[in-house]
């Protein structure tokens, strides 16, 4: 199932964006197994497994990797893998001798995934830090919220998702066709502030061209242009609208009543608080479900603002089957889509040590060998 699979990914427990990207790699076939602390200790809380959607798909072995026959169990797991998901502080593999350079050893086509915050060197790489930090050093959040305010967080989802998790999936799976050819393995540096700033890319072309002012709220896909806001409607809802193009902005025009009115030229950046203010009044009368009613079938680029659980319900999502169920729990469908070797979820999130014999079995250790990593603390259950 998937295009990755037979590809063997050993993960480390951390949060965010790890699991993140070996949650993409499952979905896509490959398997992946979680090495899980004996206990969960993540700010001191107990992690529920069941709604931990990230690690869907996964089988899970405990070890405390601290210790000395831990690090020795891990490396005879790293000796069976083709990839290595870590997210730890740069050094803290080594420490637990467990860096590249020992799994490379023991195994020279292993892809070493690292993912960090600030990257394995440089003046910030053993700092402390979070996404809404990562985006602000990346130039990023500087761009998020409307003109004369100050700059809006916009969920975890650009530097520890997108910029994060997503990239190192996108690394590993090309690092693992590279040492399909050559035979050997390597170690992928994903930061999260590289990856938040590679995100935005398109911007630095904008930027050089003088065709975006470093300004938030004064562009035209910053809510700068009125043609590209949300706007409430009567029912204290929103509707997204984005008509970008002449022809679009003008079907926008027409399904608002607005086609014979002398209105700002669209590109009149000196007259769109005027527009703004036209379209915010006409929206206004209309709640947001009347106003889908208006633009369906429409190239107005007009859409409802939905919440999490309103898109989950939506038509269109819900013909595509953009959803899963998973042990009671609605979610996104693996992305993006094959023709031939379709990706899904294997299973619900595993607690610790849940399938990890039956891992450990698959991936060709003898009961004896099992017997030995149990011996050096390695905990599976059934």
């Amino acid at each position: 199932m998937g295009p990755l699979s037979g590809v063997r990914v050993l993960e480390f427990e951390a949060i965010g964006p790890g699991p993140f990207a070996g949650m993409l790699l499952a979905d896509m076939g490959a398997d992946v197994l979680l090495v899980d602390r004996p206990a969960a200790s993540d700010l001191g809380l107990k992690r529920e497994r069941w709604n931990d959607v990230m690690m869907r798909g996964k089988r899970s072995v405990t070890l405390d990797l601290k210790s000395a026959d831990g690090a020795r169990a891990a490396l005879a797991l790293i000796g069976r893998a083709d990839a290595l998901i870590e997210g730890f502080r740069p050094g803290v593999m080594e420490r637990l001798g467990l860096g590249p350079e020992a799994a490379l050893a023991r195994n020279p086509k292993i892809v070493y995934g690292r993912m960090t915050g600030w990257g394995q060197d440089g003046p910030l790489a053993e700092r402390a830090g979070h996404d809404i930090n990562y985006i602000a050093l990346a130039g990023v959040l500087a761009a998020f919220g409307r003109r004369g305010e100050a700059p809006v967080p916009p969920l975890n989802l650009v530097g520890d998702f997108g910029g994060g998790g997503m990239l190192l999936g996108f690394g590993i799976a090309c690092a693992l066709v590279e040492s399909q050819r050559s035979g050997r393995g390597q170690v992928v540096d994903a930061a999260m502030v590289e990856g938040a700033s590679l995100l935005a890319t398109m911007f630095s072309g904008m930027i050089a061209a003088k065709r975006w002012r470093e300004e938030r709220g004064a562009n035209f896909l910053d809510t700068g242009a009125p043609w590209y806001d949300v706007y409430e409607t009567r029912d204290a809802r929103h509707v997204a609208v984005g008509a970008i193009e002449k022809k679009f902005y003008q079907e926008l025009l027409d399904r608002l009543g607005l086609a014979g009115e002398a209105l700002p030229d669209q590109y009149d950046a000196a007259r769109w608080p005027e527009l703004r203010e036209r379209f915010a009044a006409i929206f206004r009368t209309k709640t947001r479900d009347e106003w889908s009613q208006v633009f369906a079938g429409s190239d107005a680029c007009v859409a409802p603002v939905l919440t999490f659980s309103e898109a989950r319900r939506h038509p269109h999502n819900a013909a595509r089957k953009s959803f899963v169920s998973v042990a009671a729990v609605e979610q996104p469908a693996p992305a993006p889509r094959y023709s031939r070797t379709p990706g899904g979820v294997r299973h619900a999130p595993p607690e610790r040590g849940e399938r990890g014999g039956e891992a450990l079995a698959d991936w060709g250790f003898s009961a004896a060998e099992i017997r030995d990593l149990s011996a050096l603390g390695l905990g599976v259950r059934a």
